[in-house]
């Protein structure tokens, strides 16, 4: 099969519909040319169905993958699903990590995935202790996208205590010990050492976990970091009223609020979840052309409530997605659940349209991980290409004015057949070229669980 001419079935470029025959020419990682030609070159591999740019995972915590199918029984809320994760977080080593983000990155592949951001804040040993490599774990994950063959933002992440306390943050107990760096300062010179990870498929980011794990007096040194490097920054922001009720108790504010109070919200600025702003929040994201990354399938599944998506794109904020903790990975269905979530939440239909919920999976999500050079099928672009099978019992029937709207509203990742990352094919007949992705999901999953208990 040739590596560097396709011809697309049917592709979509950006605009309110699928376009017949692309030929699309690639010259190592990138785009050189695109062109509509009715029928395949000799020389071209024949893309079936509808192929489009690589999707972006803006929001990731690879390790949450190991807990699907295991927290799903009984009763609670976000705070006794946290008691699993971190029972879970307590048992990860480097080596271990890398076996478990490898498969789950070859999932995220295997979806149409080709580029993650993975909000990383396990960071040290079992006790707290720094590794004789300080970022050990992040080189850990760095191999693991690599081994999967999908590009990596690494958002390495300040955690430095526990919550918002009466008298002040309250100290990292118990597996929290893992994540902290003891202060903004030290958590500023393991991330600084951490930038020798970048290269030509990783880009190195900022994250500030939650207000309830980084004081103000903190924020402005990550948010300084960020800038320093012009790397994006994102954090947790209002997934819970508990955390907006304390902020606000302690500091007479929202949590967006105290973000911009100390600098933190700009262009580069990725609010991730939202799903309790505020109009005045969402408002003030807009204005500052900041970002939200909503993750449907975690927020369902973890009882979060429903973000305010229209809401937040009507106030000029722009929308990405991420798969979260992983209780699914298909980027399809997170966006399909933003409309369809809206339609529960407003008892009306058609608040986002195909074109924009594929830009919330392709180019927007890249940029908001800094990709801005991907996310679209165009010259200079990087050469992702994810291909879509219209005729799987999902897809099958959909007529050629409403293919969008049958991938969008229908397809699953079950349904992605081909992909392309980097000018590399990574998925071919719907199966990673490098490993058996289920396999070793399995054989993963099953140490680091036995690990845990």
């Amino acid at each position: 099969m040739a590596g560097d001419r396709y011809w697309c079935e049917l592709a979509w470029l950006g605009g309110d519909a699928a376009v017949p025959g692309v030929l699309v020419d690639i010259d190592g990682d990138r785009i050189t040319s695109v062109s509509r030609v009715e029928t395949a070159p000799e020389d071209a591999a024949r893309l079936a169905g509808l192929t489009l740019p690589g999707m972006a995972n803006a929001h990731s915590h690879a390790f949450h993958r190991a807990l699907r199918g295991r927290t799903h029984a009984g009763t609670g809320s976000f705070w006794t699903w946290r008691e699993q994760m971190y029972a879970l977080a307590g048992s990860l080593q480097p080596d271990s990590y890398h076996r478990l983000a490898r498969a789950v990155f070859g999932e995220m592949a295997m979806a149409g995935v080709t580029c993650v951001g993975e909000f990383h804040y396990l960071h040290h040993n079992r006790d707290g202790t720094p590794y004789a490599d300080a970022n050990a774990m992040s080189e850990a994950l760095v191999a693991a996208a690599d081994d999967a063959g999908i590009r990596m933002t690494l958002l390495d992440t300040c955690y430095l205590s526990a919550g918002i306390g009466a008298d002040g943050p309250l100290p990292a107990e118990g597996v929290q010990r893992r994540f902290g760096d003891g202060t903004a300062g030290g958590w500023s010179e393991r991330a600084t050492a951490a930038l020798g990870l970048a290269s030509a498929t990783v880009k190195l980011g900022a994250a500030i976990h939650s207000v309830r794990a980084v004081d103000p007096a903190s924020i402005p040194v990550v948010e300084s970091w960020a800038a320093t490097h012009q790397a994006p920054l994102h954090a947790h922001v209002s997934e819970q009223p508990a955390e907006n009720e304390q902020c606000l108790a302690a500091h007479g504010v929202t949590p967006t609020e105290l973000l911009d109070r100390h600098g933190a919200i700009g262009e580069r600025f990725t609010a991730v979840h939202a799903t309790h702003a505020t109009p005045d929040d969402l408002e003030l994201l807009g204005t500052r052309h900041a970002t939200v990354c909503l993750c449907p399938t975690t927020e369902r599944d973890l009882a979060d409530g429903i973000g305010p998506s229209f809401a937040a794109r009507s106030a000029g904020v722009r929308l990405t997605l991420g798969s979260d903790s992983h209780a699914v990975i298909d980027l399809l269905e997170e966006a399909r659940a933003v409309e369809l979530d809206e339609r529960l939440a407003t008892l009306e239909r058609g608040h986002h349209g195909a074109p924009s919920l594929l830009a919330a999976c392709c180019h927007d999500g890249h940029a908001s991980l800094g990709w801005a050079d991907a996310g679209r099928i165009e010259p200079g672009a990087l050469a992702d290409l994810v291909s879509v099978r219209l005729d799987s019992v999902r897809t099958a029937g959909a007529g050629a004015g409403h293919v969008l709207d049958a991938v969008v509203f229908a397809a699953t990742a079950a349904d992605v057949h081909h992909v392309v990352s980097g000018g590399r094919v990574v998925v071919a007949d719907g199966q990673h070229v490098r490993f058996d992705v289920a396999a070793e999901l399995g054989a993963a999953i099953t140490a680091v669980v036995e690990a845990s208990t």
